[in-house]
């Protein structure tokens, strides 16, 4: 939250219209390769906790959370969800469920060093640039949090096991491969543009990838938690999107009822908030699954400072089986201001005229 984002537009709007102008007119290296030795130096110990963290839990008191005066743990405030811990375990890390603390430190300097734009060059690509490619941003723009989590867990992902996305279904690798052909195609200043419709949501402030689930992000990685006895409210920092749930038990709305993040209800299960949602619209994309999604959220406060969030995600169009993550949130002390990106914006206007201009200069 240091470094707050006020820009009028998403990175990806910007970065398209970039290469579109230019063009109009006329994978970087691995940060892993030190932790492959590591992960076969680690040997059978690979798939242990590391010894603070497990230290941590043997030491730790049992902890009462707060409550509201209607008698819920009282889960409000401003959380914070930044760290550099992948959602997926790396496969250098393969069979190493916990780094230690050494071996944390290594891969926050590694993996900082390699997600820095300002180290990019543009001509030979990198993260998830192509070379030739635009990066949009200079590192002072982000804020994407440099540390694992406390735990140093390998991978935002629990379940399965190995830290890993479960296998596609031939649906969900049919809608990667196509997902992953139009990005690059964006990247290079191709970008599908016929109509305003055509760019993604985020890049028309719609909706951010991050919201549901809640997932860090390059920046506005904060959410804030208001209760009430029958509802609870979730707002989001990035593209100021919210979602109000109640939780008097009533039945999820009817399937033909669609909604850009879907039907949540909620209820407490002892000190847990869980929020079920399902009925996303049909133009929702989470890494390929819509519709189908259903996705359960739990929310625990475990300690004065954390709010421990963990999130179950199942599509049977997409995935072959369910998956689950878990992502500790810190409390904060700063105030969440609304991000100014919205529908319409310039930066979507030079997207589409960049891309008539291409298209003039192709059938020249």
């Amino acid at each position: 939250m240091s470094r707050r984002v006020f820009a009028a537009t998403a990175a990806v709007a910007i970065m398209t219209a970039v290469l579109l102008l230019v063009l109009a007119r006329g994978t970087g290296p691995t940060s892993f390769l030190s932790f492959v030795a590591i992960a076969e130096a680690a040997g059978g110990q690979g798939a242990q906790a590391s010894s603070s963290d497990a230290k941590s839990r043997v030491g730790a008191k049992p902890w009462t959370p707060p409550r509201t005066p209607w008698g819920h743990p009282d889960l409000q405030g401003v959380w914070d969800y930044r760290t550099i811990t992948p959602l997926e375990r790396p496969s250098a890390l393969s069979g190493k469920q916990f780094l230690t603390d050494e071996e944390a430190a290594i891969f926050e300097r590694e993996e900082n060093r390699r997600q820095n734009r300002d180290l990019i060059e543009p001509a030979k690509g990198g993260l998830q640039y192509p070379p030739g490619g635009v990066v949009p941003y200079n590192e002072f723009w982000y804020d994407r949090g440099n540390l694992v989590v406390e735990s140093k867990r390998t991978s935002l992902i629990v379940d399965p096991p190995d830290g890993r996305l479960p296998p596609l279904t031939p649906e969900g690798q049919k809608r990667a491969d196509a997902s992953a052909a139009e990005e690059r195609e964006t990247q290079l200043g191709r970008p599908r543009a016929e109509s305003y419709e055509d760019r993604p949501l985020s890049e028309r402030c719609i909706l951010s990838a991050g919201t549901l689930p809640i997932l860090p992000g390059p920046y506005n990685n904060n959410v804030q938690l208001i209760q009430t006895a029958g509802y609870v409210a979730i707002l989001n920092e990035m593209i100021h999107e919210h979602r109000l749930v109640p939780l008097d038990g009533r039945p999820h709305l009817a399937q033909n009822i669609r909604q850009w993040l879907g039907d949540s209800r909620g209820h407490w299960e002892g000190d847990t908030l869980v929020v079920d949602t399902t009925n996303f619209s049909p133009k929702f994309d989470f890494r390929g699954a819509g519709p189908s999604l259903h996705v359960v959220e739990r929310f625990t406060r475990v300690a004065a400072d954390t709010l421990q969030y963990e999130f179950t995600v199942d599509d049977p169009t997409i995935w072959t089986r369910s998956w689950t993550a878990v992502i500790p949130m810190k409390k904060s002390s700063e105030l969440i201001y609304e991000y100014a990106c919205h529908e319409g914006n310039f930066a979507l206007k030079n997207v589409l005229t960049g891309a008539r201009a291409l298209e003039k200069r192709l059938n020249r």
